[in-house]
């Protein structure tokens, strides 16, 4: 493995460790979503470094199945911000207590 595939399994690290902490540290609801769409991107920079480092196709069909992955998640996501921001009038990570009796 070259210099140039580790620096690339670093940024992926560095990027993956970004999004983990705004996962649990924020609290509006968009900024945990970007964040775990950071996440998505930092797995997708791993798979790609992989399938640059050892000329397998794996890694980056891998990667093109966490892209369709991020579509839907960014779908179902986003409608149910819409639909939590209506109901609840807030994008608060606390108001998601909906299943609560």
């Amino acid at each position: 493995m070259q210099l140039k595939h580790l620096v690339l399994l670093s940024v992926s690290g560095v990027l993956f460790a970004i999004g983990l902490i705004g996962v649990i540290t924020r609290r509006n609801i968009i900024l945990v979503f970007i964040s775990i769409e950071i996440m998505l991107n930092a797995a997708n920079m791993a798979f790609i470094a992989f399938a640059v480092a050892y000329n397998e196709i794996t890694p980056a069909a891998a990667a093109v199945f966490v892209m369709a992955l991020a579509v839907v998640e960014a779908a179902v996501g986003l409608a149910l911000i819409v639909t939590l921001h209506k109901r609840r009038g807030t994008l608060a990570v606390d108001a998601l207590n909906l299943l609560k009796h």
